[in-house]
């Protein structure tokens, strides 16, 4: 398996690293699991012969980002932005321009996968167009914006898709690696999460903070502020829109665009928070906490913990 890791200046260090790294223990193991496995193969292309990562770690590059129409897997790590506003922006830079044009251009049979910020020059390509993908939980309403075509799950850790794979936020990098190895050997991948003692981790819910999303719909932050005021009351969607001046319909509508969540589903993530919080800073119990995040017992509390922290 050869991969092509797309590089450009400004990438997140920890997540080329982590990918290279990965893959590296993979080869050094692979023949010890399986000898039929074929060789892993990683060279680094990018837009010239030395990329600077933001963090200042230079990487010297194999060849051109028009390369990865020659490798069985593209991959594109993070590009090393923490907010909405600095990933957009990156994608008018020239050299990632460059990199999306790659990207459409790498037809079949090569596979792209994404992590993180990775994910968006990915979609600027067009190739997730009309499937599921995952990315930063936190650049979740951004994306949805850019690219409404593309079926966003902010619960996954590493979405699989055809011929693509992407996967969250910065250091999903791991699971994306591991990931790709697995289609390649299960005992493979297996392998090599023992040696490097990395956990399953298949979904990003247990980090999602609703209040660092990046929302900012006038009707969300209303119904987000009138649902903290009353988390400890029984919920009702029709009178909880009454309450931020709107309708069902639209508050429904607003709710799925910018964060991908039913009013439910959004007010159950901030009991959630708000329990997990007060079990953790008074050490009160799940039925002690339950009544104070809406429900009467601790029993529907603790199917949510199970689900959702």
């Amino acid at each position: 398996m050869r991969l092509g890791v797309a590089v450009v200046d400004g990438c997140f260090t920890a997540a080329v690293a982590a990918i290279v790294d990965v893959l590296t223990v993979a080869e050094v193991v692979r023949s010890s699991v399986d000898p039929a496995i074929p060789p892993i193969e990683v060279e680094m292309l990018g837009p010239r012969r030395r990329v600077t990562t933001g963090s200042g770690w230079a990487i010297p590059t194999a060849g051109p980002l028009a390369a990865l129409a020659d490798v069985d897997v593209a991959v594109v790590p993070a590009m090393g932005t923490l907010t909405a506003d600095d990933t957009l922006a990156m994608l008018e830079i020239t050299e990632v321009r460059r990199l999306v044009r790659a990207l459409g251009q790498a037809g079949d049979p090569v596979r792209l996968a994404a992590a993180c910020t990775g994910t968006f020059p990915v979609a600027e390509a067009g190739v997730l167009d009309r499937g599921r993908a995952t990315t930063s939980w936190w650049l979740g309403t951004a994306f949805r914006q850019r690219y409404p075509a593309v079926d966003l799950d902010l619960e996954a850790m590493v979405v699989t898709d055809g011929r693509t794979m992407t996967a969250g936020a910065a250091f999903a990098h791991v699971d994306l690696a591991l990931a790709l190895l697995r289609q390649s050997s299960p005992e493979l991948a297996e392998q090599v999460a023992r040696l490097l003692v990395i956990d399953e981790r298949p979904s990003q819910g247990a980090y999602l903070a609703l209040d660092h999303l990046d929302h900012r719909d006038d009707v969300v932050v209303a119904f987000e502020h009138h649902v903290r005021a009353h988390l400890g009351e029984p919920f009702d969607v029709a009178g909880a829109a009454r309450a931020v001046g709107t309708s069902r319909r639209t508050l429904e509508r607003r709710l799925e665009r910018s964060l991908g969540l039913s009013p439910l589903a959004f007010v159950q993530r901030l009991r959630v928070e708000r329990a997990v919080h007060l079990m953790r800073t008074t050490g009160a119990s799940v039925d002690q906490v339950a009544p104070r995040v809406g429900y009467a017992n601790g029993s529907t509390l603790r199917a949510l913990l199970r689900r959702l922290a």
